[in-house]
């Protein structure tokens, strides 16, 4: 019973992470940690976005759709269309970000290893400092360029960033690619659309390689349905907030939470 209720919690955990700019990884570790439960494995965290990769495809399966019809349509009937331009935008950005990110996975295995104090201490660094960067980046650059205005050289900027998050827990893929986004003009609402596009072939590529590891049980069906639903209700929470709101209370949370996770390793030292 103990094992389907960390499920049930930990795809809560997903699912309001995932999307928000505040690293699912991160809280994903830390929960465990804080409250002495074992450490979630690999495959169960892969498991956990699938959830969410399961609810980016429900929010946005007309733009796939188009997406996809638009790209096979560019290299077929050598028809130009915006989904098109996208499509290939996406698929070009993240074969950089593929491979920047097995190169830096390896580097973080090696200096982090198995120092559960250290890893806590990055993670607590990673949030705050990408926080602060967040925060100043957000508030200082113009919202000039949309989604349909979107470059490639941007993409591939956005597209590699993402790798420092899947190799660093605590920086934050939808964190890193939205600031970055918003570094290079691009309006709120666009960065968080084009995010989770491009999150999408990462998370989806990420489920094929552990497919095979995968525990089919009970907890792990419960913690996918749950990280599906909820973070379904956080894309379309996240997509009308950036309407009008700002990322400030996000870089805020990333700052205090990171406060604590320092505290917590201090006290327990």
């Amino acid at each position: 019973m103990s094992d389907l209720i960390h499920a049930v919690i930990l795809g809560i955990v997903q699912g309001l992470t995932e999307f928000l700019p505040v690293s699912s990884s991160a809280h994903l570790n830390v929960f465990p940690w804080i409250f002495g439960w074992a450490n979630i494995s690999d495959s169960f965290d892969v498991a956990l976005h699938l959830g969410t990769l399961l609810a980016i495809c429900a929010y946005f399966f007309k733009d796939w759709i188009n997406l996809i019809k638009g790209g096979l349509k560019k290299v077929f009937k050598k028809e130009d269309s915006l989904d098109g331009k996208i499509f290939w935008y996406l698929v070009i950005a993240t074969i950089p970000a593929g491979i920047v990110s097995l190169v830096l996975d390896k580097l973080s295995e090696i200096l982090i290893g198995d120092n559960l104090n250290i890893e806590m201490g990055l993670i607590a660094i990673a949030l705050i400092v990408l926080g602060i960067v967040l925060y100043i980046v957000d508030k200082r650059c113009e919202s000039k360029i949309k989604y349909e205005e979107i470059t490639l050289k941007q993409s591939i900027f956005i597209g590699i960033s993402q790798a420092l998050a899947a190799a660093f827990p605590g920086v934050s893929r939808s964190g890193i690619t939205m600031t970055i986004a918003r570094l290079l003009k691009i309006d709120r609402e666009s960065a968080a659309k084009f995010s989770f596009l491009l999150a999408t072939p990462i998370i989806a590529a990420a489920a094929l390689v552990n497919i095979t590891e995968f525990a089919f049980s009970l907890p792990f069906f419960m913690g996918i349905l749950v990280s599906f639903l909820v973070g379904l209700f956080v894309i379309k929470f996240l997509m009308d907030y950036l309407k009008k709101g700002s990322f400030k209370i996000f870089a805020i949370y990333r700052i205090i939470l990171g406060i604590i996770i320092l505290g917590i390793i201090f006290i327990r030292l």
